[in-house]
């Protein structure tokens, strides 16, 4: 045992009878060091007490004071023998008693979602306020660069294209690859049982450059790029880079939203062609070993049965793309406040809401292409 536990003395309680009457004698420190023997112990009492007696008591402190004063309002004792000290502090806990309960009552179930509902509603209708104002200020940017051209800040819109471009090649070129084999693969397997497998090509080809390269791209660029962006710009928010400046006359949106907004919507055109075409080779390269298809056959077959249109559905519908996922970052950042907390929060949410625009948009496009014969 450790020396100064041994050394250590704790406070201690005796009953004593006399008359007809109990009373608790309380002695040694009523400390909260002392007292976590003693406290359990008192609990235990279920004996009649008329007297709790702590004139042996020396010290006590508020702990001390406020066991004393439970266990005489638990067993309805009086107290006796009190220090000055005691009184004193025997006053203050019992000032401070309360009747309020240690858990709020809990809502019925019922009462409770309907509540939750009506939060999530109104939280809604707030954020697509928010939303619709930040666009504005980034459009009132955008025309306001437009008449002051000296201000717009090239090296940051170059640095951007790097980072949301150049540096995100090779893990969407490699994702490309792998979803191109795989539908090959899965597309050759179902289209063997009609002997049609030679149509493996205008699923490849057809499915990379007008939906899957684009929607994969955009999904890759909001993981990667999206949430940097609302982490760069929430962390400045958070220690008042963007407070600052302002103070000097720098406008934030010129400085680094439009930059990154310009570059997400240049780039993303140039990242979903490249991934439909590393794509198409990846399924060239599953036709030239299950199907027995040259992989050049493989890729000129291609140029001859995926239209044209398809190629312009997958280009329009990337900037689109481009241009949601860089603002669901930058938003996401600009709100940031409180806490280094709120970095993460907002920038999951500037990933998930940027996903989900995407597939909803993409959606929508679907139908629109649909409508105009662009299929």
């Amino acid at each position: 045992m450790p020396i100064g536990r041994a050394m250590r003395e704790w406070a201690q309680y005796s009953i004593e009878e006399a008359g007809g009457r109990a009373t608790v004698v309380l002695s040694g420190p009523m400390v909260v060091s002392s007292i976590g023997q003693l406290d359990p112990e008192l609990r235990g009492i279920t004996d009649s007490i008329q007297t709790i007696d702590i004139s042996e008591v020396s010290p006590i402190d508020t702990v001390g004071a406020w066991i004393v004063f439970r266990f005489a309002q638990h067993t309805g004792a009086d107290i006796v023998g009190a220090s000055e000290q005691a009184e004193v502090l025997l006053e203050a806990v019992e000032d401070w008693e309360s009747e309020a309960e240690i858990a709020p009552p809990r809502k019925r179930s019922v009462s409770q979602i309907s509540e939750n509902v009506g939060i999530a509603v109104i939280n809604f209708f707030k954020g697509a306020v928010s939303a619709v104002g930040f666009l504005g200020s980034v459009i009132a940017a955008f025309f306001s660069l437009a008449v002051h051209p000296r201000r717009f800040r090239l090296k940051a819109l170059v640095r951007q294209m790097e980072l949301v471009g150049v540096t995100s090649l090779p893990i969407i070129g490699l994702m490309s690859f792998l979803i191109g084999i795989v539908i090959a693969q899965q597309g050759a397997v179902q289209l063997q049982q009609f002997g049609a497998e030679t149509l493996t090509v205008n699923l490849v080809g057809r499915i990379t450059l007008r939906e899957l390269g684009v929607l994969m791209t955009a999904i890759m660029v909001a993981g990667r790029s999206g949430s940097a962006f609302a982490a760069q710009i929430g962390t400045m928010k958070l220690t008042e880079e963007i407070d600052a400046m302002r103070t000097i006359g720098v406008s934030p949106m010129e400085a680094l939203v439009i930059p990154r907004v310009m570059a997400a919507v240049l780039m993303m055109p140039l990242l979903g062609f490249f991934a439909s075409l590393v794509a198409i080779v990846g399924g060239a390269v599953i036709g030239d070993v299950m199907l027995g298809i040259p992989f050049l056959t493989f890729l000129a077959r291609v140029q001859e049965v995926v239209p044209v249109t398809d190629f312009w559905v997958g280009m329009v519908k990337a900037p689109v793309f481009g241009l949601i996922v860089a603002m669901a970052g930058c938003y996401q950042g600009m709100q940031v406040k409180g806490n280094a907390e709120e970095v993460g929060l907002r920038t999951t949410a500037a990933v998930v809401q940027a996903i989900f625009m995407v597939i909803v948009l993409d959606a929508f496009f679907a139908v629109f292409f649909e409508r105009i014969g662009w299929i």
